[in-house]
């Protein structure tokens, strides 16, 4: 192990050592994974979306540079391949990690950007576009590969802020928001009998075939629809899921004891459940002012998360077929402002992908000197989808219908990024 990854322990040894035992691999851990694993179903192709609300520096996470921030950057575990100093475990798991540091896109204001992030589309007054979650969880439903699942196809794990939705492709894939991941959603419970429960049922179908006669009929279904998959739920033993109670404790001291870090563990036991996407929110990154200590706080919570939800996939054998993605909306200004904090900066960013054939240990791109532009291997947001897409097997080309009658495509602009899996770049 490096020396540089020892050093960093001082600052975190507590929160670290359950961590740091995942990374080494401990015996005792190990065995509790894999022995808790057995009982569970397999999943077929899913995706994790590590979402950075409010734009992560680059320059403090995955693109570290020594004279740009107060964080010195550190080796990690692949030779030539450094991470900031905040992010120890990410260091220690880097062989799966493939860090794309040009990220490139024009969208600077925290809504739009998270918008177009999210759907590959600009708003438009005109249409709400579905969110990539939505269109993952559509296609990779309709496979036959998919396990039957009683839980929605996409999920959100958020406390705060809106999520992109499911748009005009409908309410089947609108994404199931978790706002505690340390609680079973509310009003999974019925206070009456099965039987009692689905008369009630029965009455509100009838209810809604009166109504939607004529012009509402369309209107009408999407309510059955969405009548249809909550009483499916209520039902199912498949909201087991949510419940973390059962996790070995190393395990869940492991992930870290925030919302972040149950929301990675909660992602993890949804994929097993048969969900297609899940994004986990980490919200706080719009780091305008005091961004050393800000950013301290951010790492504790994330870095270990992430590199337990790795190697907590890898020894269930999910890795494979689980796409795992960190990133934010945009990147952070290379200048400090005069408040000690980074401002919104689209121009050259960083995102990080592990599992789903990905090849890690490596980096993609890299900026100037002074990190203003991307210096080599641009990478669009399209091309981002379009990778993700590569990466579950999923036509980028795929077309929606609109409501107004153009058919829109899950990627309008974009390639794969082929050196993510062959490590060519």
């Amino acid at each position: 192990m490096p020396d540089a990854i020892e050093g960093l322990s001082r600052r975190s040894l507590l929160r670290a050592v359950p961590a740091a035992g995942l990374a080494a691999g401990t015996v005792s851990f190990r065995d509790a994974i894999v022995a808790s694993a057995d009982d569970l179903r397999r999943s077929g192709k899913a995706m994790i979306l590590l979402w950075m609300a409010g734009g992560p520096p680059q320059f403090e996470t995955f693109a570290p540079d020594k004279s740009l921030s107060e964080f010195k950057p550190i080796s990690t575990a692949t030779p030539g391949v450094e991470v900031s100093e905040l992010f120890p475990e990410v260091a220690r798991a880097s062989d799966d990690w493939c860090f794309i540091r040009s990220m490139t896109n024009k969208e600077g204001e925290h809504q739009r950007a998270s918008y177009q992030v999210h759907t590959g589309y600009v708003p438009s007054g005109s249409v709400r576009h579905p969110g990539i979650g939505s269109s993952i969880g559509q296609q990779l439903s309709g496979q036959s590969a998919a396990p039957p699942s009683d839980l929605p196809p996409v999920a959100a794990i958020a406390r705060v802020g809106a999520i992109p939705g499911a748009g005009f492709i409908g309410v089947d894939y609108e994404p199931f928001v978790v706002t505690d991941p340390g609680q079973p959603p509310r009003n999974l419970a019925t206070n009456v009998s099965k039987s009692r429960f689905r008369r009630r049922l029965s009455l509100v179908d009838q209810l809604d075939a009166q109504f939607g006669r004529g012009a509402n009929a369309a209107l009408a279904k999407e309510h059955r629809d969405l009548y249809r998959q909550t009483a499916e739920l209520v039902t199912s033993r498949d909201t087991e899921a949510f419940d973390l109670s059962g996790e070995p404790d190393a395990l869940v001291q492991a992930y870290g004891d925030s919302d972040f870090g149950r929301g990675c563990l909660l992602a993890r036991r949804l994929i097993e459940r048969g969900v297609r996407f899940v994004e986990v929110v980490s919200p706080g990154w719009d780091m305008h002012d005091d961004l050393g200590e800000r950013m301290m706080a951010k790492a504790d919570e994330v870095d270990p998360a992430m590199a337990t939800l790795i190697e907590d996939l890898r020894l269930r054998g999910m890795l494979d077929d689980t796409l795992v993605a960190w990133m934010g909306e945009f990147g952070r200004t290379p200048k400090i402002n005069a408040r000690g904090g980074r401002d919104h900066y689209p121009q050259a960013f960083t995102a990080a992908l592990a599992g789903g054939g990905v090849r890690g240990g490596q980096v993609i791109g890299k900026s100037s000197r002074d990190g203003s532009v991307v210096a080599d291997n641009p990478v669009s947001v399209g091309d981002l989808h379009a990778t993700f897409c590569r990466s579950l097997g999923i036509d980028p080309h795929y077309e929606h219908m609109s409501p107004l009658g153009r058919p829109m495509k899950i990627v309008e602009n974009g390639s794969p990024v082929e050196a993510v899996f062959s490590g060519a770049a």
